[in-house]
Order: C-alpha cells, then sequence, then structure tokens
C-alpha cells in the first residue's frame, strides 16, 4: 500500500497523458471530418461548463461563500479571453491546418514563454550571474529555435488527405499547400503564447477570486459566451453549427467533460501532492504519444524537420525545468532558515534557555 500511494501522482500521470493525446487525436480527427473549429471551442466550453458548475454550486454551499465583484469580473473576462477563447481557437486553428504531433509538440514551448514574459513583468527573478539563470535563458532560446526549425524546414506533404480549407479562416480554396504546415506552426505558437500570458494574469486573478473551482466554472462560461460571439461573426451561416456525426459529438464530449473538466481535477491534485515542476516534467511525453497515436490512427507522415524541431523544444523544456527546480529548491532553503531564525527569536524573547547538558524532567 505505501508504494502505491507514493507511485500514484506518477501513474495518474501517466494516465492523463494518454487522456491529453487521446483528446488531441479525437479532436484533429472531428476537424478533418469537416467540424468547424470555432464552433468545436463553443461545444467543449459549453459542455465543460455544465460539468464543472454543479459541482462548484453544491461545493461552495458547505464552504464559505466567494463573491465576485467587478474587479474579479473583469480580470475573469480578460484571463477567458486570452487564455481559453484566443488559446483554443488558435491552438484548434494550427492542429487544423498542421498535424496533432505539431500541436504537442509546440505546447512545450509554454514554460519557456511562461518565463521570458514572467522575467519581464517581474514575476521571476533573473540574476544573470547564477546557473540557475543562465539554463533558463538557454533552454528558452533552444525552445524558440527549435519552434523555428519545426515551422520553416519544408518537406513533402504532410497529410495523405486534402484539408477542407473551407473551415478555414487563414487559407481558401486557392491558396498553396506549402503553406499550411507554416501557418499552422504559426497559429500553434501564438496559441502558445496566449496560454503563457494566461498563466501570468492568474497570479491578480487567484488574489481577487481564491476560489478555485468557482473561478474554473466562470473561467468556462465567460469563455463559452465569448467563442459562441466570435463564431457568430465569423461563420453566420447556422449549418456550422450542426454535428453530423458520433465522431464529432463524442470528441466534443470527451474534451469538454475529460479534457478540460476532469482533468482540471486531476491536475490541481497532482500539483498539490508534487508541485508544478513534477506536472510539467510530463509535458514531452505527450508528444511522443500523440506523435504514435497520429501515424497509427490519421496516417500522418513523420519528417526530420518535425522530429528535430521536437526534440530541441523537449531538450530545451527540461534544461529551463531544470534551473526552475532550482528555483524552488532555494527558496525551500531560505525558507527553512527564516523559520529556525524565527523559532530561535521567540525563544530568546520568551526567555527559555535549554541547557542540554541537564535532564528536562527532574526526580
Amino acid at each position: 500500500m505505501g508504494w502505491f500511494e507514493h507511485n500514484k501522482p506518477l501513474m495518474v500521470m501517466l494516465v492523463l497523458q494518454f487522456t491529453y493525446g487521446a483528446v488531441s487525436i479525437s479532436t484533429r480527427a472531428s476537424l478533418l471530418e469537416g467540424m468547424n473549429p470555432r464552433v468545436f471551442v463553443v461545444y467543449r466550453q459549453a459542455i465543460a461548463t455544465l460539468a464543472i458548475a454543479p459541482i462548484s454550486y453544491f461545493s461552495r454551499r458547505k464552504t464559505t461563500k466567494c463573491c465576485i465583484g467587478w474587479k474579479s469580473f473583469s480580470l475573469i473576462f480578460i484571463a477567458a479571453l486570452i487564455g481559453i477563447t484566443s488559446s483554443q481557437m488558435l491552438f484548434l486553428e494550427g492542429l487544423y491546418l498542421a498535424s496533432a504531433s505539431a500541436g504537442s509538440s509546440m505546447f512545450n514551448l509554454v514554460p519557456a514563454i511562461t518565463f521570458f514574459v514572467a522575467s519581464i513583468v517581474g514575476y521571476e527573478p533573473v540574476n544573470i550571474r547564477s546557473l540557475r539563470t543562465i539554463a533558463k535563458i538557454l533552454g528558452t532560446v533552444l525552445c524558440v529555435t527549435s519552434a523555428a526549425a519545426m515551422a520553416l524546414i519544408k518537406g513533402p506533404k504532410l497529410l495523405n488527405s486534402q484539408l477542407p480549407l473551407s473551415n478555414s479562416l487563414l487559407l481558401n480554396s486557392s491558396s498553396g499547400s506549402d503553406n499550411l504546415w507554416l501557418l499552422g506552426c504559426l497559429c500553434l505558437f501564438g496559441s502558445s503564447c496566449c496560454w503563457s500570458f494566461y498563466l501570468i494574469i492568474q497570479v491578480p486573478v487567484n488574489k481577487n477570486h481564491p476560489d478555485h473551482l468557482s473561478l474554473s466554472a466562470w473561467m468556462c462560461f465567460t469563455a463559452t459566451v465569448q467563442s459562441a460571439t466570435v463564431t457568430w461573426f465569423t461563420d453566420p451561416n447556422l449549418e456550422v453549427w450542426k454535428i453530423n456525426s458520433y465522431l464529432q459529438l463524442g470528441s466534443c464530449l470527451f474534451a469538454g467533460i475529460v479534457g478540460s473538466g476532469i482533468s482540471l481535477f486531476v491536475q490541481s491534485w497532482v500539483i498539490e501532492r508534487r508541485g508544478p515542476v513534477f506536472s510539467a516534467m510530463f509535458n514531452p511525453l505527450n508528444t511522443v504519444i500523440v506523435t504514435i497515436m497520429a501515424c497509427i490512427f490519421l496516417q500522418e507522415r513523420i519528417y526530420l524537420g518535425s522530429v528535430i524541431g521536437a526534440v530541441g523544444i523537449v531538450i530545451g523544456l527540461y534544461v529551463v525545468l531544470w534551473g526552475k527546480a532550482k528555483d524552488l529548491e532555494e527558496q525551500q532553503k531560505k525558507m527553512m532558515i527564516s523559520e529556525t531564525d524565527e523559532i530561535k527569536i521567540k525563544i530568546k524573547t520568551v526567555g527559555v534557555l535549554v541547557d542540554e547538558s541537564k535532564p528536562l524532567l527532574h526526580p
């Protein structure tokens, strides 16, 4: 039982990565079948809202209520617009134009981009003389360079079948197929940047609305309204809202309930027990899983440029995570030292002097 409890977060993260891989594959299969990417975002967030909102409501009845004000709502609106609506729409557009493996590889840029943005706004300490900071900077440069190599190195046609380009906002039927890969990678890179900005915005959002479950419900609801509004203006035809197959329906339900609902609780559970670095270390595994599953189920081809770019992104990611892990170790040491100093000060203040040469209990 002790071994199982100790390795439970490891097993949970492995299952979670396979779940993320299944979400990516099923989503891309639905898009290739003709489902509109922006409509998919609306359905996914609506289903996630229906899954999270009842749990949030009944859980808050047993705890202290956390009211939402105009400031909190404004921050939630901005965070949902950047981190969910924009990020997911760009991601699905890139997933639609490039490939599932490219989407998974590009998402590994998030830790590096987050470090770069956090260092600019002052959330991340930067000491150019520190080996940890140098490692994070070099890892960020390697990640971005590898992503650029993945996008710019050309190769033969990626898919065995033609994409239904009418569903894309970026290309029309007369666009050349050589632009698909580059535009798709640019969309995936933009999605990673949006998600990194979202992580930065979470700092003020959590301060103003500390109820995480209620916050998730509000995020999903706000993103549903935002994505529905964008879809209404970009695709006014009501035909795009139709779900034409069980595959599309199952993909929406699976992505909404499992990909956005259950995974939220599982991810929070793992971070609470092992920390965010432990959770982030499993991201490259998702790249391998998605690449293998895409080759088997979607007949996607693997090219040299993609392999080199993905390997470089993974190496850069682990370099950044190593630097971040060292930062956490340094912070823990400082906290232990400060707590020890506080205990010593309290003992001196009370006037209790302990002599270890004498017993505490006298006969």
